[in-house]
């Protein structure tokens, strides 16, 4: 979605013009076919509510929007104004207009309110359409062009900043949606080096021999059955002070997961697709944050693996040892995810020497039981990581809900033969996986696990996205980065 700024509606040269409606506040010098027609259709301006009419004006038909924002008192402003401007391309996305113009100047916003109605209006817009090959012509998106008319003093600055972070959203979203014929492991890698050209971020990858060498037989294990190599991708930005430790984060990337061995069942298993959700939330955050230059060491790391069964397949009772030394006895082959988390967090450990880690991954059924697709879950050893956490998500629409970590739950991982099992008995069994991440945790570490599994994906629209993918994670990340990272 194009984002243009004029100075008038001429400029613009559209025939929908929206105005952003505050709730139980209509406009006063509405032309009278569009005041009556918004009044019997009981338009009041709540957010996402919207009305258009149409009336002419110098022999010309004009199509006018309203688009309701909430009431301007309300603690999610912000939120409503980026309903506001979702529900606008929502409505108009197939609408056969190429363009639609936004009167910013008659809605008395600020510059970071408008950059929030454009935010919404250009997250909703996103699509992925490359393999469709025979929509009808109302199902082919047609909406270009988003004008912003009358911008407020810095908005400028606002949008560059928050069309940085959309960028980042869209990159997530394309990741996740992709089918596993199209990105894996290696794929995965080379469509970050492409979308980082030119960021002052830089790659690094680690391969399978080199994985081996370090160790990493957790993660190795995951993927040996894939006719695929595994990866480690680290994105580095380093725009914070020099020699200041970076704050890291590390994303589960099976960019497919048929459970290996312990096979999933066949119906749904083509959604196993995004279970490279938390790597693609990492790689649009890290996309996100060095777009906008932001002032802080930030570290992505991506573990990515296929988890497929073949003949050379881990087994059920195999056990393995991770970088840490610490041996696993896998009694599950789907429990997959967290052999790869524990991996990558212990080589960020060692690398870096982080005083805080996070890591984001799509790992338990549980957490989708306990919290449907509403909330993704949050466990942490330091307090204060995890309330800065939880005020992130709640700032930036990508919600969180923590949930305990206790020694009562971490035995119930202990193995007879082994340091542990990969999982442990049916009840808690989000809580047991973060139990389990948990013990490769270093001392003084400040360290939070985010299980996002009912989060990456949708199979309804939302305020800001379509059905499919939805980007979860990026600000979620990037707010965090903002209020806890930056100098």
């Amino acid at each position: 979605m194009n984002i243009e700024f004029h100075d008038s509606l001429d400029a613009a040269n559209t025939r929908i013009v929206a105005h952003i409606v505050e709730q139980d506040k209509l406009p006063g010098d509405l032309p009278r076919a569009v005041a009556e027609g918004a009044s019997a259709s009981r338009f009041t301006g709540k957010a996402g509510q919207v009305f258009d009419g149409f009336y002419e004006a110098d022999g010309k038909v004009i199509r006018l929007a309203l688009v309701g924002a909430g009431k301007k008192a309300d603690a999610g402003r912000m939120a409503a104004l980026e309903k506001a401007g979702a529900a606008l391309t929502a409505k108009y996305l197939m609408s056969g207009e190429e363009g639609l113009a936004i009167d910013v100047a008659s809605s008395g916003l600020s510059a970071d309110e408008a950059a929030a109605v454009l935010t919404g209006a250009r997250l909703r817009s996103w699509r992925w359409d490359t393999y469709r090959t025979k929509l009808r012509d109302e199902q082919k998106r047609t909406l270009k062009t988003i004008h912003s008319i009358g911008a407020p003093k810095g908005m400028a600055a606002a949008w560059d900043d928050a069309a940085a972070v959309a960028t980042g959203v869209e990159f997530t979203r394309e990741l996740v949606a992709e089918p596993a014929n199209v990105i894996y492991p290696q794929s995965f890698v080379e469509r970050c080096q492409k979308r980082f050209e030119g960021t002052g971020a830089v790659i690094r990858v680690l391969d399978e021999d080199e994985m081996r060498t370090l160790g990493m037989g957790a993660l190795l294990g995951v993927g040996q059955g894939s006719a695929r190599d595994s990866k480690l991708l680290v994105i580095e930005w380093m725009g914070g002070a020099a020699g200041e430790t970076p704050t890291v984060f590390v994303g589960k990337g099976v960019t497919f997961d048929t459970g290996g061995i312990s096979l999933k069942p066949p119906a749904g298993m083509e959604d196993m697709k995004w279970d490279m959700g938390g790597a693609g939330a990492v790689a649009g955050a890290m996309l996100a944050i060095a777009g906008r230059k932001a002032k802080a060491n930030i570290v992505g790391v991506c573990g990515l693996v296929e988890n497929m069964p073949d003949g050379n397949a881990q087994r059920p009772g195999d056990i393995v040892t991770s970088m840490s030394g610490q041996t696993i006895e896998v009694i599950n082959t789907d429990a997959e995810g967290r052999l790869v988390l524990c991996d990558a967090l212990t080589w960020v450990q060692k690398e870096y020497s982080p005083k805080t880690v996070v890591d984001l991954a799509t790992l338990t059924g549980a957490m989708m039981i306990a919290l449907g697709m509403e909330h993704g879950g949050v466990f942490s050893n330091n307090d204060g990581l995890a309330d800065g956490l939880l005020a992130a998500g709640k700032a930036s629409g990508d919600k969180l809900w923590r949930f305990p970590l206790a020694p009562e739950y971490d035995k119930l991982i202990d193995s007879p033969i082994a340091d542990m099992k990969n999982v442990g008995p049916r009840w808690a069994g989000s809580i047991t996986a973060a139990q389990y991440l948990q013990r490769f945790i270093e001392d003084g570490v400040n360290w939070a696990h985010c299980d996002i599994a009912g989060m990456v994906w949708s199979d309804k629209p939302g305020a800001t996205w379509d059905k499919g993918a939805t980007g979860y994670g990026v600000r979620l990340i990037d707010r965090f980065v903002r209020e806890n990272c930056e100098s």
